[in-house]
């Protein structure tokens, strides 16, 4: 006697899931292309050009930052950011820019550090620190041309509270021409990062750096706008771009509180990221925050999170 045909059709939808439970419970060994294949697959470049930076993606691609750049190309990134360029060996600064110029990705910021401690400030109208200064913004141009750099971070340091507010902010846009002249007739910029990390420092708000650019009258000081520090010292983000917009050269992204990538906090950056796509930037956007989870998972989620981001 034959089965009734759906009786067949049950009988062989139940052995074939039972079969698969069974080949899920399994740990067949895996070949060597697919233990060599334990990262994402990658993806197509991103509508912004989001730049992550070094460790970022150190799981996936191991300690070196180059072997990470070609892994972050391979994920759709078309730029890296590097704020400690200038500590890195010639050597070294010579084979990432080569490694970019390759994958024709761009080099976004790395800092002008003139010395690790912020209390140098050059609000103090203090010629050994202004000619610290404009003895790096000489080196970073050196630098700048061996990774085909064009911006880089420009911090003033702390308040000279000795000092009234006005003599502070001339003395620091008397500084800040005099690296203008250096960087201006290599087509270089740099770019002015107001900072949340203490009230001390000189520099804290977006309209305070819009008139320190007005004010030096150059093409190669420009504002660095960190959404982070600004969330956290000002807010009213949207407005506050559109407000300094003539004068915005760069954006950096971290979300708040925490200082990780966006959706781990109170920032929309879904909406930020259309609203400055739509007003034309297609610029560097630098991914300076931290990994809201640790290993290879963590890493995953973040790019997952700029792919949702960028979904506009």
């Amino acid at each position: 006697m034959k089965p009734h045909p759906m009786q067949s059709r049950r009988e062989f939808v139940k052995n074939t899931s039972l079969l698969a439970g069974l080949s899920a419970l399994v740990s067949w060994p895996l070949s060597a292309a697919e233990a060599e294949e334990e990262k994402p697959a990658g993806g197509k470049p991103f509508k912004l050009n989001y730049a992550p930076h070094d460790g970022m993606f150190k799981n996936h691609a191991g300690a070196d930052f180059i072997d990470q750049i070609k892994f972050m190309a391979d994920q759709g990134f078309r730029g890296i950011e590097d704020n400690g360029l200038l500590g890195r060996p010639v050597e070294y600064q010579e084979r990432m820019g080569k490694t970019l110029a390759q994958l024709n990705m761009t080099m976004g910021v790395f800092v002008v550090d003139g010395g690790d401690n912020w209390k140098i400030s050059l609000a103090s109208g203090k010629q050994e620190f202004k000619d610290n200064f404009v003895k790096t913004c000489k080196a970073s141009v050196e630098a700048a041309k061996r990774v085909n750099a064009k911006w880089m971070t420009v911090v003033p340091g702390f308040f000279d509270r000795r000092l009234p507010m006005g003599i502070q902010t001339s003395n620091v846009v008397d500084a800040l021409r005099r690296g203008a002249e250096i960087f201006e007739p290599h087509g270089l910029i740099m770019v002015l990062e107001p900072l949340s990390d203490t009230p001390e420092l000189f520099m804290r708000y977006s309209d305070q750096t819009y008139e320190l650019c007005k004010a030096v009258k150059s093409p190669a000081c420009k504002i660095l706008y960190d959404a982070y520090h600004m969330q956290r010292n000002e807010g009213n983000l949207i407005n506050n771009i559109n407000s300094c917009w003539d004068e915005i050269a760069y954006f950096q992204i971290g979300d708040n509180p925490g200082r990780k990538e966006p959706g781990t906090g109170e920032i929309n950056y879904k909406n930020i990221f259309k609203h400055i796509y739509d007003k034309g930037y297609r610029g560097v956007m630098g991914m300076e925050h931290g990994n809201a989870k640790e290993g290879k998972e963590g890493e995953l989620a973040l790019i997952q999170a700029y792919r949702d981001s960028d979904a506009f």
